[in-house]
């Protein structure tokens, strides 16, 4: 960013904007005002930046301008999309001829839901800017949801404006210094005011954004709980990839995944399959989700970035959605999921695990301890699938695990409830192979790891020299 960036005010930062003639665009704003466009107004000679504000909220009205989406929804990314496109392309067509060769044009668009005090519904929305980098240049694109914390209205609608102010104030200013966009981001915002969950970099400007890397840093610096990768490696919004299917949810450190690993995920499926019909009485699509947690990542002190690309790039080829969360208790990320998705959800685990499950200093934090904790994440449409945990000299399922003597009665009561569930005998499964043991042999130049981890990841492993592989 400018030098100046990190003392700016909001409104410095729009005066700077409208003082630079070079840059004129639109605005879109669809909810919570045109909170963005204010911030420009108010801070004077907005005729230099500003070539037209529009706010369609009647949804005839937007339909015309923009069509109807689908689905019927106007707070969602193809509806922003649409708005950035069609604005972006109007000035074009209008003012490229007197003013093209000299302007940078841009539109910017919101899409937005605010909530009151005691609603149910979530304040958030989706918001972009569409700009070029040079007069007559291509154009270049930034888009994020984001979700409001405040409580009221107003403040909902405040928070909007810094950040759509500091998003075109980066666009235009701040594309050299990627390490800190997201920080400059937030600028002027309070903490926990709102959540980032994504934001997607496209355009010739802006190839030295890494995707990927920059949804992990918004996870990293606790502006998202979780982020999501398809297996086609594009960034997804949770709420919308998750919405309406039964949730499979394995978590692990994956480096590398191994076949173990797969054939949890698969048996957890084949489970789930009696348990979506049982549970919602029809059979709904069922979404298995590969985990990693920040705070696995941050293990060894900090994000190895090459890693973590390595890590997600073998999880996604085999077809396998990805999430990285900062969810360490099972029960917060219950909780995280319910608030998209209220279909059955299933985490499934090693039986060597059940004992962390039931280890009671992980509950500290909470008046209830132990008790709260798993009160929080069992309920009728959740539950815990149990892997046998095989090993040459044991194998343990649920009815091999004993807890401490005052936990038994609790223990039980989940297991009796199917609640914690196996999902597989010992007789249908091979010896656990944790990524550890496989990391062992690749780093003691033992050909046997091979044999233990998926052909697709062996080759792209020894093709691409991945995971300290000689």
């Amino acid at each position: 960013m400018a030098s100046d960036a990190s003392c700016a005010t909001t409104v410095s930062k729009a005066l700077k904007i409208n003082h630079d003639l070079t840059r004129y665009g639109a605005f879109a704003e669809i909810g919570a005002g045109q909170e963005v466009a204010r911030h420009f107004f108010q801070a004077g000679m907005a005729s230099q930046t500003i070539a037209k504000t529009i706010s369609a909220y009647d949804m005839v009205v937007s339909d015309e301008i923009y069509g109807r989406e689908a689905n019927g929804r106007y707070v969602c990314e193809p509806r922003l999309e649409k708005m950035l496109d069609h604005e972006y392309h109007l000035l074009i067509e209008r003012l490229s001829g007197p003013r093209g060769a000299k302007t940078c044009f841009f539109s910017f668009a919101s899409t937005v839901a605010t909530a009151s005090v005691g609603s149910n519904k979530q304040s958030h929305g989706w918001m972009g800017v569409r700009f070029q980098a040079t007069p007559g240049g291509p154009a270049n694109e930034i888009i994020l949801h984001v979700r409001m914390l405040d409580r009221h209205r107003l403040q909902q609608q405040e928070a909007l404006g810094v950040l759509g102010v500091n998003l075109i104030y980066g666009a235009f200013y701040g594309l050299a210094d990627s390490d800190n966009f997201v920080q400059h981001l937030v600028e002027n915002l309070k903490e926990d005011q709102v959540v980032i969950d994504v934001i997607k970099f496209n355009g010739p400007a802006l190839t030295h954004f890494d995707n990927r890397l920059m949804n992990l840093e918004l996870v990293h610096r606790g502006l998202a709980e979780a982020i999501m990768f398809s297996p086609k490696n594009e960034i997804l919004n949770v709420s919308d990839a998750v919405y309406g299917k039964a949730l499979l949810i394995q978590r692990g450190t994956f480096r590398p995944v191994t076949t173990t690993h797969i054939d949890v995920i698969q048996k957890g499926v084949a489970q789930m399959r009696a348990d979506v019909k049982a549970t919602e009485g029809k059979d709904i699509e069922i979404l298995p989700v590969m985990e990693l947690t920040m705070h696995n990542l941050l293990a060894d002190g900090d994000v190895n970035e090459k890693d973590f690309l390595e890590r997600v790039e073998m999880l996604t080829s085999l077809g396998y959605h990805v999430m990285i969360s900062n969810f360490r208790l099972f029960y917060t990320l219950k909780r995280f999921i319910r608030r998209y998705n209220q279909n059955l959800l299933a985490l499934i685990i090693g039986a060597s695990h059940l004992d962390k499950l039931f280890q009671e200093s992980h509950y500290k934090n909470l008046e209830g301890g132990l008790l709260e904790g798993l009160g929080k994440l069992m309920e009728q449409k959740t539950k815990v699938y149990v892997y046998p945990h095989k090993t040459a000299q044991v194998c343990m399922t649920t009815k091999s695990f004993f807890p401490p003597n005052n936990l038994r009665h609790i223990y039980s009561y989940f297991v009796e409830s199917k609640q914690i569930v196996d999902v597989s005998g010992c007789d249908e499964t091979a010896d656990y192979l944790h990524s550890a043991d496989v990391m062992k042999l690749i780093e003691a130049k033992d050909s046997r790891w091979e044999q233990f981890v998926p052909e697709k990841v062996v080759t792209a492993i020894k093709s691409q020299k991945l995971f300290g592989l000689k």
